[in-house]
């Protein structure tokens, strides 16, 4: 196994736990790593292009799954600033009227 498959399947690991976690400043330094990975292996001359071409699928899977998350996450945090904002109406009406 290459130096840049390594790097790829660590990357790939390292995001993947911190994705679990929900840990979004560390998603955002491994994705650069991964990036990096990535450009590496891309660079290289590949000696197992059927493992190389698995660990990009992984890591393509994987960017998918991130993004999901990603929209869930925009999605909850969209609903609780609605119920904010509404909780703040309410409470200008009733200081008005209380």
């Amino acid at each position: 196994m290459t130096k840049s498959v390594q790097l790829l399947e660590a990357a790939g690991a390292m995001l993947r736990d911190a994705l679990n976690r929900r840990d979004w400043e560390a998603i955002g330094v491994l994705d650069q790593q991964c990036r990096q990975a990535i450009d590496e292996a891309m660079d290289e001359v590949p000696v197992d292009e059927a493992l190389l071409r698995t660990r990009m699928e992984d890591l393509l899977a994987l960017y998918r799954e991130l993004v999901e998350c990603c929209r869930n996450e925009q999605q909850r945090i969209a609903g609780e600033l609605l119920q904010l904002n509404q909780a703040k109406q309410g409470a200008k009406v009733y200081q008005l009227f209380g």
